[in-house]
Order: C-alpha cells, then sequence, then structure tokens
C-alpha cells in the first residue's frame, strides 16, 4: 500500500488562516451568495427565548426571599448566608438568560452563511469557529419559518434537512428570495446529477450538463 503524502495538508505558504468563509472554499469553487444574521432579529430572539419562564422564576423566587427576610430574626446572619448561597444557584434559569442574550453578540459576530456552485457553507460558534458544510444533492427537505421578531424585523429562518445533518440559517434577509433561489440552485444540481450525460459535453439534448448558476443578491450587514 502506498504511504500517504503527509505534506499534502501542509499550506505552501506556512500561515495559519483563520476560520473564514474564503479558506473553505476551494479553487474550483464560486461564491454565490454569502450572508450574517440581521443582528437585531438574533440578540432580540436571544432576548424574548426565555423571558416568561425567567419572569416567572423570578417572581417566584423573590416572593419566598421577601418572607424569609421579613420573618426570620436579623441576628441569624448564618441562616441568611445558607439562603442567599441557596437561591444563587435557584435563580440559574435567571443566570441562563441573561447569558444567552450577551452570548448572542458575540455568536452573532463569528455566524455566517454561503452558497457556492457545489455546497452550502455555515460557520458558527462561541469560543471558536466551526464550519460546515453540506451538498446539494444530499438535501432531502427545506422549509422557511417566521416567528413574531423575525416578521417584525422582516426576515425568516431557513431549515434545512441533508440525511443526518440538520441547519438552520438564522434570521435571514430577503427570505423568500433566499429560499427560492436555493431550491432552484438545489434542485437544478440535483437533476445534473441524476441525469448526466458522458463525459458532460457543451451540449446535451436530454438535459443541461453545466451547471451556471446567477450570483445572487449580496445581502450587505446592517
Amino acid at each position: 500500500m502506498k504511504n500517504a503524502n503527509e505534506k499534502y495538508f501542509i499550506n505552501p505558504d506556512g500561515k495559519n488562516y483563520e476560520a473564514t468563509i474564503e479558506a473553505a472554499i476551494s479553487e474550483d469553487e464560486t461564491l454565490l451568495w454569502r450572508a450574517k444574521p440581521l443582528k437585531k432579529s438574533f440578540v432580540l430572539s436571544s432576548f424574548f427565548r426565555f423571558l416568561p419562564f425567567a419572569i416567572i422564576w423570578t417572581i417566584a423566587d423573590s416572593g419566598f426571599l421577601y418572607l424569609i427576610f421579613t420573618t426570620v430574626p436579623f441576628d441569624e446572619w448564618w441562616f441568611y448566608l445558607i439562603i442567599c448561597i441557596f437561591f444563587a444557584f435557584h435563580l440559574l434559569p435567571l443566570w441562563i438568560w441573561i447569558s444567552s442574550i450577551i452570548s448572542s453578540f458575540r455568536r452573532h459576530k463569528i455566524e455566517e452563511y454561503a452558497f457556492t456552485d457545489k455546497r452550502i457553507i455555515v460557520k458558527k460558534g462561541f469560543v471558536g469557529a466551526n464550519i460546515e458544510s453540506v451538498s446539494y444533492a444530499s438535501i432531502t427537505s427545506m422549509n422557511l419559518r417566521v416567528g413574531i421578531i423575525e416578521r417584525i424585523c422582516k426576515v425568516a429562518d431557513i431549515y434545512i434537512v441533508a440525511g443526518p445533518k440538520k441547519f438552520v440559517l438564522e434570521d435571514i434577509q430577503n427570505p423568500y428570495y433566499v429560499y427560492g433561489e436555493l431550491q432552484k440552485i438545489a434542485n437544478d444540481m440535483k437533476a445534473d446529477i441524476i441525469y448526466p450525460n458522458a463525459y458532460r459535453p457543451g451540449e446535451n439534448h436530454g438535459y443541461k450538463t453545466s451547471y451556471k448558476a446567477k450570483n445572487l443578491e449580496k445581502i450587505e450587514k446592517k
């Protein structure tokens, strides 16, 4: 068995590339569209996601604390110390809600999506950026969902299922246009794979053999 070339994956210029969309795209790949989630909708969704539960939990704990502080003598300082430690942990849903809001700014800074002529690329993360991709041929379903916050901000989430993988493109601007174009690209790519022609000549009377996608409108970051 032939030994693997250990130098194959070494960068020729010796640079450490950052986790970016550009770094994930190969030389024979064409970028059709890229975008980030709309920041306003992205942060507001994190704010309202657990807000009702956080409010109810905080009100309930505040009522217990009020009863304790108004009934237990102030000279029992050790008791108050135990109560404060207990409720610091018992208010965990409140801390989770606050942390989700704070982390949404960091996640938004990293999160980005791209369509190429070969696949969909999704970059997400919090501490570091994780890049995943899925080929159009493996997509089994795509759905567009609009919640209350998304409707107010005029965005939507695109849910993509590709075999065992599931992706969510969050808070996409011009969602119906992007969703329609994505479906068209996926259908064209699947049809081109199902109905190939030998060596893919320039003309095929049965079906087109080369896929030429137009560039989608670039959605600027707001």
